[in-house]
Parts: C-alpha cells; structure tokens; sequence
C-alpha cells in the first residue's frame, strides 16, 4: 500500500470507490471519473490503478502498462499495483512477465483473489496444468470468508480432498444454495474423478448465481474434459460475450471446436490468440495440430518449429514434428533433441517424448538397436503411473463371453435403434483402421468423421461406479434394459454423432478402435450398424502401437507384454462374436488389403450394402481432415513395405511373441477356443 499521506478522505475517497464500481459496468466512465480525479490529485497511487485497469478493460492494454509499471518500481511493496502490472502484461501477451508481476502480488498479500486467478489464467495459457490448478484453489480461498469454507479452501489447496469434501458436504446441508461452497465441492469432485458430480454442482451453481464468471469456467472446462463441446461452447458463450478478448476462453473454444471437426473456426481462434500472445509453446502446438488434421502440413511444421523454438524442452512438439510420420529430422534436430534429454531439470512428460521422438529419428536413419532403446525408454516411462491393469481387460472379455451367447441375441432380436447409420471400424490401434476409414470416406455415401468417445461414455454409464478391485456392473446392466431402453441408447448415440456430420451423408464412420471391447452393446443398441474389424499381423500391429505415443486412451501400449496380452484378448472376443452372431462383424487383414487393394475394397463395399466406386481405390486424393496418427500415410497410395517393416526390430519383440501366445501362430485366424465359442472358430 502507498504511503498514509497518498490514502485517500472525504470526498476523494468517494469518488475513488464511485470509479472502482464503474469499472465492472463502463470502463470508459471509469476512465473519465479516474480523470478527473487525478486533476484534482495528481499522481494519485490509487488512482493511477484504477485508471490503467480502466484502460486495460477497453482494450489499451499497453497504455495501461506503461501507466502502472512506473507505479510498481515506486511501490514494490504494493500489491494492487503489481497485480494491475500483471493483468496489463498478461493482455499484452507477456506471459513470463505477467506471472512474475503477479507471483509478486500474491507474495506480499496472499488473499489476493483477483490475483490469484490471473495467475491461474496465465499458467493455463503456458500450458502448466498443475500450477494453474493451485493458483485457481488458492483464488477460490481468497475469496470465501466464512471460517468454514476457509477451512475447506485450505483442505483443497493442501489436496486433502477427503476433509474437503467432508467440510463442505455438512456446510451446504445448512446452506444448500450458497455458490462458492457448489463450485468449491465440484472443484473438489473434479480432482476426485468424479467429473459427472462436478458438471451437476457447476450446472446447479450457474443456475443460480448466472454471473458467476468462474463457476461458468469451471463448468465449460468439465464439459469439455467429459467430451461434451457442444456444451462447453454455450458456456464459452456466455463468458466471451462479456470478455471476448480472454485468451484462455478462446482457446478452450478453438479446443472444443476442433472436437465437433469446425477445424478452419478453429484455426483462426488458435492464430488470434497467437496474434497477442505468441510466447505460448503449447498454443504453436495446438494450432499444428489442428493444420495437421485438415492436411497443412507445411503449416503443421512451422508451427511446431515455433513451439520448440520458444521451449526446446518441450517434448511433445519434438514427438508432434515425429508423429507426422512422413517428416524427417535433420542431424541438428537429433542433437537438439539429445542435448535436452541430457538435462536433469526436465519433466518426465517431455523426457518420454523426446525418446519416442528420437525413436523416430533414429528409426529413420535405420539405426534399429538405437531406435528400439530409446522406444523402450520412452514406454518404460511413460506407462510409470498410468495404471493399466491387463487383468481388467481379461476380467472384461470373460465376462462378454459368459452375458453374449446365441439365445442372450436371439431373445433381443428386433430391438434396439433400427438407424443403419453408423459404420464402426474396431480394433487395435495402428492395424489399419485409418486406411479402411479413407477409403469408405472416398465414397459418396460414407462421411469420416473421427474416433467419436460416444459408445465408451455409454458402457460407462451404465457401468456406474467401478469396486475396489475396479470392476463395474458393465456388461451384465445390458441384460436389464428394456426394449425401449436400448432403442433409447441407440438414439442417444445418434443424437451425440449428429455435431460430426457435416455432409448430409446417409453413413458415417465411427473409428474407435476400443470399441471392438462393446460389439455387444452395438449389436443391442444399433442391431443394423456396419461393424468391421481392421486386423494386422501382431507382431506388425504390435510393434507400430509400442512405438507409437497416444495422447490417451490406450494405456496397454506401453508393454511389449501388455501389448501381447490385449491381443490375444480381442482376438478371443472378436472369436466369441463371430460365433455367436456369424457373419455380423467383416474382418479386413491389413496385409490382404495392402496386397489386393480392390478386391479387398469391393468385399468391404459389398458388406456396407454400397455400390463399388473408383473413388474408393483413389482414396489419397480424398482431402478430408484425419485426425489420427496415419493422417500423412493415408494420404498417399498404399506401399507394401510396410506390412514387414516390424521384422527390422524382430530381435526385441520376444515379449511380445510370448504375450500373444497362439494367436502368433494362427494369424490370420482365431485359434480354437474351449468354452461356448467351440462350434464355430476363426475369422469370417
């Protein structure tokens, strides 16, 4: 705080707080009260403040530094003047200067929400998820003051989210309407996991306190992590029109829009935001990879060149430049890459991507062994804290074996959502399932869309929440839905898939590869769907998914040996499918398919009920965004060499071999399995 002799009395004082309420309704009348005022007190502390937040909030953001910077080396010790330093920073695109300007503030006063929060702001606009986190906890202290609640606070700052809850669970049975404990216990749920909880207490919050900014944020970023986008951006709605310029809003909409496949909107957001803010690695990052998807991939590259050039640590845009597959790293790049790993100051997220990125490189250059070791280390650390339990997958295909016989189908024929819209492409990761998707999205019946999370959220759902040992009441629920209740499913996927479709297309494809695990609840919901298989060599399939990071979703990759295992489960699945509803699934052996491109594309057309078209053959020409790994593969004709690129590293996949057990041998059939699938074996 300025000294006693600036504080301001009387009159003066009046006029002061008259500004400060002007702020949030008119900045330019604020701007012309604070005016005034300095003519009668010249080089007023206070009012020099509230002048450059004035100027600040419409849009003079580099008027208003200048104004305060000068403030804050006189006052070091004034807190509100270094949070206006930081908020003008911030808007100016400084990112490191607003953090440390803030930082300063919240040092010398601790319950600075409005600080607090920009910080938050700024440490989620660098990419720091975990120090915008704490930032955002601190602000949500700061800014409650019942005893209780600060009590609370404290508990979540210090992530013991169990008193947390505790605390606020009781305060909110006396007082089931007050808005910051709500936003308190869903932040609480949130970092629990339970992110259906927290989207309730955040919808429930905004119902009742409708400018509650935070809230609004909190409960747009819930919607849009449980991939809901189309609600995440009526939320961002609501916060732009009051904020238009806030860079991590926008950003939260270029994300949320990239997820419905509004690609070029997207775009544009990621580049205005870039525009005044271009020292963010992680938005260069974003922004090559959406140019990536819709095919820009000269963009794509200088975009992620600008990412590592302002952060050359940053493991994910060295993998980002990789994971282009068709891009090659120059002998600089390698050792840039190298010099990084060889700090001992970087994140283990960035170590892991450098491996799998000079995995590449070195892959490239036909360095096998040195390829394999760094593809090695980049898994070994990343599957540390994942969690992947295989014997969760094994519980699972037992218990679909044991629910899906002939008579369980037989006695739900007919139901279910009769739409024959949709084409699923299951499977592994990296067997083939892109190709299958280029070429049926060539046709001009078939629209791709991408790997929709739809049947997932379903199956979990109607899961509920998982034991101890992590199972749910997933699959056996199915066998207690109504015929009703599973048109209804069926319906709801549709409704969800809508936002995808752009083209007025009669079909479209669903690519997730995970959903080979739900066939059985496809069959229930949507009985007339397409489902196909994309099969690859194990070793082949195997191998492509070890050496390939996955942002999410896929935490079996990361083990040669789990890899082996979630195989040989699919396989045995798949097997049960095929017995038990023969002919239902059509199965594309990606080294068929790559040998005699049109008779495996006129079966596949054939099993979708379409007319053969050339265009299917021509798919590379197809301009279509592909939002998956192979995306630059697929748009170039198919290349044989790639079915037996495996065997260069063959020597190190003996893990793998023992993991898949038979199923190796008996590639490209099932082997034969005891139980209820022995009547019928193999792949149709």
């Amino acid at each position: 705080m300025p000294d006693a002799a600036a504080e301001p009395v009387g009159t003066l004082a009046t006029a002061l707080g008259h500004a400060a309420r002007l702020l949030t309704q008119s900045p330019a009348m604020a701007e012309a009260q604070t005016r005034e005022i300095l003519k009668v007190a010249p080089d007023h502390p206070q009012a020099l403040v509230l002048l450059a937040a004035a100027l600040r909030g419409q849009g003079a953001a580099a008027a208003a530094r200048d104004l305060v910077q000068p403030l804050a080396a006189r006052h070091p010790g004034w807190a509100q003047a270094q949070a206006e330093l930081g908020l003008a920073l911030a808007a100016l695109g400084d990112g490191a200067g607003a953090i440390a300007a803030l930082e300063r503030a919240v040092r010398i006063e601790p319950a600075h929400a409005q600080a607090w929060r920009a910080l938050g702001d700024a440490w989620t606009l660098a990419g720091d998820a975990a120090r915008a986190d704490a930032a955002y906890a601190r602000h949500i202290k700061a800014s409650v003051r019942d005893p209780e609640l600060i009590e609370a606070a404290t508990a979540l700052c210090e992530n013991r989210l169990g008193v947390a809850e505790q605390v606020l669970r009781g305060f909110l049975k006396r007082h089931p309407t007050d808005v910051a404990a709500i936003r308190m216990l869903a932040e609480t749920g949130a970092r629990l996991g339970r992110l259906g909880d927290a989207e309730n207490l955040l919808a429930r919050c905004v119902e009742l306190a409708p400018g509650f900014t935070a809230a609004r944020h909190n409960y747009a970023t819930i919607l849009y992590r449980q991939a809901k986008p189309v609600e995440a951006l009526a939320q961002l709605e609501h916060l732009l029109a009051a904020d238009p310029r806030h860079p991590g809003y926008r950003n939260l909409k270029a994300a949320a829009l990239v997820r419905i496949g509004e690609y070029d909107q997207a775009i544009e957001l990621y580049r205005g935001v870039l525009a005044q803010h271009p020292a963010q690695p992680k938005g260069w990052m974003s922004l090559g990879h959406t140019l990536k998807t819709v095919g820009r991939q000269p963009e794509a590259i200088e975009a992620y060149r600008k990412a590592v050039e302002l952060q050359p640590s940053l493991g994910e845009a060295w993998w980002s430049l990789a994971n282009l597959k068709t891009f090659r790293f120059a002998d600089a790049d390698v050792a840039a890459m190298q010099g990084q790993l060889a700090r001992g100051d970087i994140a283990d997220e960035d170590r892991f991507h450098l491996e799998f990125a000079l995995g590449k490189a070195f892959e490239d250059a036909e360095a096998w062994a040195a390829s394999f070791r760094h593809y090695e280390a980049g898994n070994a650390l990343r599957r540390e804290g994942l969690g992947y339990d295989a014997g969760l997958t094994r519980d699972q295909v037992e218990r679909a074996k044991t629910l899906f016989t002939e008579g369980f189908f037989a006695a739900r024929a007919g139901q279910g959502c009769a739409a024959p819209d949709p084409i699923f492409i299951v499977g592994l990761p990296r067997a083939g399932s892109t190709l299958i998707e280029q070429i049926l999205s060539s046709h001009s019946q078939v629209e791709g869309t991408q790997e929709l999370p739809d049947i997932i959220a379903l199956s979990r759902r109607l899961g509920g929440k998982p034991d101890a040992e992590g199972r749910t009441a997933y699959p056996e629920a199915l066998a207690a839905l109504s015929p009703a209740e599973l048109a209804a499913l069926g319906q709801e996927y549709l409704d969800r898939a809508k936002v995808h479709r752009k083209l007025g297309r009669p079909f479209f494809i669903d690519k997730m590869p995970n959903n080979w695990a739900h066939v059985g609840l496809i069959q229930l919901a949507l009985p007339n769907a397409k489902i196909i298989d994309a099969r690859r060599h194990p070793l082949g399939c195997g191998f492509s998914a070890f050496k390939q990071h996955f942002a999410r979703g896929q935490g079996f990759t990361y083990s040669l040996t789990d890899i082996g295992r979630y195989y040989a489960d699919y396989v045995e699945l798949m097997a049960h499918v095929d017995a038990v509803l023969p002919g239902r699934v059509h199965r594309v052996i990606y080294e068929e398919m790559v040998a005699d491109p049109e008779t495996e594309v006129r079966r596949l057309l054939a099993y979708c009920g379409l007319p053969f078209e050339a265009a299917c053959l021509r798919f590379y020409e197809n301009d279509r965004a592909v939002r998956t790994a192979s995306s630059e593969q697929v748009r170039q004709p198919i290349y044989t060499d790639a079915a037996e690129h495996w065997r260069h590293f063959e020597p190190w996949l003996e893990p793998l071999k023992a993991a898949l057990g038979p199923v190796l041998e008996s590639y490209p059939r099932a082997p034969a399995y005891e139980g209820p699938i022995t009547e019928k074996r193999g792949c149709v």
